[in-house]
């Protein structure tokens, strides 16, 4: 009986290794959609980052409307100076979107003139099996400072 314990043990240890494993090279494959992404929003492509987002983003929204709005948020903020990862867990099941395979990111980033805010960022895996932007969200880290530039 010891030894059924210990190879049942052993068994969900390994099954647990290699499900962090697979969600490990989700949540990488992720972020790196996610930075591509922000890449042509950093550069003010915003027509093109529509274009690129999963088909569930631009259902939500129409090109026209996402150009204007994303860009009234992130022209004024400026160039970016840095970003980096400071979250990111792979979900299955999200509020109020279909289930699935979803990162949600969290980048620390400074712009010119805002030195810190949060991104969230939620790559999903899209129909055609790569991982594209579903959601984008943008706020003042609650110990941001405006930047005097």
């Amino acid at each position: 009986m010891k030894h059924l314990i210990a190879i049942t043990a052993a068994a969900m240890l390994v099954a647990g290794s290699a499900a962090h494993s697979q969600d490990t090279q989700k949540i990488a494959a992720a972020e790196a959609a996610a930075l591509a992404w922000l890449a042509l929003t950093d550069q003010g492509d915003f027509a093109l980052s529509w274009d690129q987002a999963a088909g569930a983003f631009r259902t939500s929204i129409s090109q026209a409307d996402w150009v204007s709005r994303v860009g009234a948020v992130r022209v004024p903020l400026g160039k970016l100076i840095s970003r980096h990862v400071h979250a990111a867990t792979f979900a299955h099941s999200l509020p109020q979107v279909p289930d699935g395979d979803y990162v949600v990111i969290e980048f620390e980033t400074q712009f010119e003139y805002l030195d810190k805010a949060i991104e969230t960022i939620t790559p999903m895996l899209d129909k055609d099996g790569s991982w594209k932007v579903s959601g984008y969200y943008i706020r003042r880290s609650p110990a941001s400072s405006t930047g005097s530039h």
